[in-house]
């Protein structure tokens, strides 16, 4: 039998591209994602699947497979409510379902900090103890909640299994295209007159290393994952020299709306909140428990959108001659 295995869903994502290339040097990786990795590390066993599809079974049905990384998670606001749903929501469940079949011995499942949501009454720091609100203001956000309250199910249903829930801030980078990015490279962003909440954002590279290190053995939990520091927006913004456009709240939903449902704008309107309410997190159980140390200054953080801090991982550029690959993710 072939040595242990980390299997890793939505490897051709751009975090799991990063993500690869970290645990490629010391563990041997299987990725799993619909779509292909051109530029693929030679020693990556990549397969073309969907993770609700049964050959996904195949792979842990081997017995090599002793960690999973699960990060295919679709975030698309032009898809319906049931594609949503049955990706991500029935795709994690069948995922989890073959890990507990087959004795996967660590399980990892990247969440996010949004699941706690954009409040007015949030408190500075949220904890892990914190409830789980984002969906209650942001409907998109819902099956992201459930898929973190099932990975939780999971971790008290098989208490021999290391399960660890990561939930980082803002991911940021230059290969990612979430909406946190996408908004901070619009040359005009809207801002949401009045209001200047305290943003925190993290390197798409800290947060393949926080997945690397929740690998290890024994390490259990919900892990909130912070990056060098938080700013007000506005400093954000100064910092990549934006020139935002102050918008009356009342008026900017209704307005944002009508832009999205005539795709003149790539946002839907509940994501206003997070530039009206806070939705920062207390990192402080990932750094004593995990021992994680984010290595990108807040500077160097913020300015990763700009593609002007080169990248501590080598990265094979896309379209280069490579294996083929995954699911999900940033």
């Amino acid at each position: 039998m072939s040595r242990d295995a980390v299997l890793v869903t939505g490897i051709s994502g751009n975090l799991g591209r990063v993500l690869a290339r970290v645990l490629h040097k010391t563990d041997r990786v299987i990725g799993v994602d619909r779509r292909p990795f051109p530029g693929a590390p030679k020693d990556l066993e990549v397969h073309n699947l969907d993770i609700r599809k049964r050959k996904v079974e195949d792979l842990f049905r081997r017995g090599d497979v002793q960690a999973m990384i699960h990060m295919a998670i679709v975030h698309d606001p032009r898809l319906s409510q049931s594609e949503h749903h049955s990706f991500n929501v029935l795709g994690t469940k069948a995922v989890l379902s073959f890990a507990a079949k087959y004795g996967v011995r660590k399980v990892v499942v990247l969440s996010s900090a949004t699941v706690y949501g954009p409040q007015p009454g949030n408190d500075n720091f949220l904890t892990e103890e914190s409830p789980l609100l984002g969906s209650e203001r942001f409907p998109g956000i819902r099956d992201l909640v459930e898929v973190d309250m099932y990975a939780q199910q999971y971790m008290w249903k098989y208490p021999e299994v290391d399960t660890v829930i990561l939930r980082p801030a803002h991911i940021v980078g230059p290969t990612v295209r979430n909406a946190p990015s996408t908004y901070l490279r619009l040359p005009r962003p809207w801002t949401l007159a009045g209001f200047d909440p305290m943003v925190q954002l993290i390197h798409e590279e800290d947060v393949a290393h926080v997945l690397a290190l929740a690998l290890r053995p024994g390490v259990r939990g919900v892990f909130n994952v912070c990056g060098p520091g938080e700013l007000p927006l506005s400093a954000v913004l100064r910092e990549l020299g934006r020139t935002p456009i102050p918008v009356p709240h009342l008026i900017a939903r209704p307005l944002l709306d009508k832009l999205f449902q005539y795709r003149l704008a790539g946002f839907p309107s509940a994501e206003l909140d997070h530039l009206q309410f806070l939705c920062t997190v207390d990192g402080t159980r990932a750094e004593r428990e995990l021992a994680f140390r984010p290595a990108y200054t807040l500077r160097e953080t913020i300015r990763s959108v700009l593609g002007e801090v080169p990248p501590r991982i080598q990265l094979v550029p896309q379209g280069s001659h490579g294996a083929a690959g995954s699911q999900g993710a940033a």
